[in-house]
């Protein structure tokens, strides 16, 4: 059921709308047998539909023998129990759709956690409406029946547990603090785009790690997942697959996964990944940007990743690389399916993390072999040159290399970029830096 509002540009997306919520129904298990579409000028407050449109409902429901209704919007409470009442027959909307697929996709304690506080949160409003048993046994003032006694005894015991879950939610996030202070020395890059735009897949092709779950479905996947990539050059990134994101995403989902979505805050880089197969493609893009900036992510470094460019069509591709080109300049055009596809995202993440390394002189007793050869091996080496019994080498090197290299004698000195270590007081030597030094944070 979708209720697009007359003179906005949700009118001209119906089918699309629509399709999307089929897919959704298909995800949770559901089987779609007819559609009802009303352009509106704004919702009705009791019913959201027009009075006609709701006969008209149920006329269609009783012809087709449907047992759920799904709206494409969000329902208040009091819409979705008229609409009940009037059509005799269970009204979902798109949140609740939402939060039940993510309830049987969640895998890991802290996503069952995250699922069942956003249903509990969307419950909490609407018990009566979900729960109409209890409305037969209600009592008038003086009179408190029974049904009503239990509903505030099941308000009590749900805002209960809302609090442990927030409390065991916090508890899950300063442990994901720690873990991520002590990856702190890693490029740390996440992955965030709609969802099925192809996140995992590229996670599993860049990794090379065949037990990265991939499917072709909404929401497959809602755990973040981290891999160390091997980018070239001796170089490894830390990538990180977030929950995607979709249209009209719940607001308790997004408020619930705010600790996942912490793997995306903490990154050096976001790569946002979109589907330039699919013909909504734009849509997509500003639905994902829009989620970012509620999460105040939107001022965090970000490249544009244009994935599954093999299925688009071929007499299609010059265009959409234009379109890309002119909303989106320096985006990336890859395939995590066909050979050396992923090659041009690999290339700009290495060049991205040598942009966020600094370029260091290294003197190294000519003596210690042992030292100059880690160097060759866990650095990238530019220049080695020879000063009596010192070896002088310009190299980039990570933050761990700089501590352990410094540990075993080595002098260090800083000639292009800043570091943590640097900005933190740790003694560094610096000789300057250029119109190229990045600072992380």
């Amino acid at each position: 059921m979708s209720a697009p509002f007359k003179r906005s540009s949700a009118k001209h997306h119906v089918d699309e709308h629509l399709e999307e919520l089929a897919r959704l129904a298909d995800t949770a298990g559901a089987i779609v047998v007819g559609t009802l579409t009303q352009q509106l000028d704004r919702p009705h407050s009791a019913t959201y539909l027009g009075s006609g449109k709701v006969e008209e409902l149920k006329l269609r429901i009783q012809e087709l023998g449907a047992t759920l209704v799904i709206f494409d919007d969000e329902l208040t409470p009091a819409q979705g129990k008229n609409v009940e009442l009037m059509v005799h027959t269970r009204v979902m909307d798109r949140a609740e759709l939402i939060l039940d697929i993510f309830a049987t996709r969640a895998r890991s304690s802290e996503a069952r956690m995250q699922v069942e506080l956003a249903q509990l949160e969307y419950m909490l409003p609407r018990l009566t409406r979900m729960w109409t048993h209890l409305e037969k046994m209600r009592g008038g003032i003086g009179m408190r029946g029974p049904g009503e006694t239990q509903l505030e005894t099941d308000r009590r015991l749900i805002q209960h547990r809302i609090r442990v879950l927030k409390e065991r939610l916090a508890d899950v996030e300063r442990a994901r603090e720690i873990q991520r202070q002590q990856r702190q020395s890693h490029y740390r890059v996440a992955l965030v785009g709609y969802t099925n735009a192809g996140k995992s897949s590229v996670l599993r092709a860049l990794a090379a790690d065949g037990e990265v779950f991939v499917e072709d479905r909404l929401f497959a996947t809602l755990d973040p997942l981290t891999r160390e990539v091997d980018i070239g050059d001796g170089y490894t990134v830390l990538l990180t697959d977030t929950v995607g994101f979709i249209r009209k995403l719940p607001h308790h989902l997004v408020a619930s996964f705010r600790a996942t979505l912490a793997e995306a805050r903490e990154a050096d880089l976001l790569l946002h990944v979109i589907d330039s197969s699919h013909p909504a493609w734009e849509e997509h893009r500003d639905v994902v940007d829009g989620v970012l900036a509620e999460l105040g992510l939107s001022g965090r470094p970000l490249l544009y990743v244009m994935n599954k460019m093999d299925a688009v069509p071929a007499d299609m591709v010059d265009a959409v690389r234009a379109r890309v080109a002119n909303l989106m300049p320096n985006s990336l055009f890859v395939s995590a399916v066909e050979p050396g596809g992923l090659d041009p995202l690999r290339d700009e993440l290495r060049e991205s993390l040598k942009r966020q390394r600094p370029v260091l002189e290294v003197r190294v007793p000519a003596s210690n072999g042992r030292l100059i050869a880690e160097i060759h091996r866990d650095g990238e080496v530019l220049e080695q040159t020879n000063e009596d019994d010192t070896i002088v080498l310009r190299a980039r090197l990570d933050e761990r290399s700089i501590g352990r290299i410094r540990q075993a004698g080595a002098r260090v000195v800083v000639t292009k970029g800043v570091t943590r270590a640097v900005s933190s007081g740790a003694a560094l030597d610096t000789l300057g830096t250029s119109a190229h030094t990045v600072p992380l944070p």
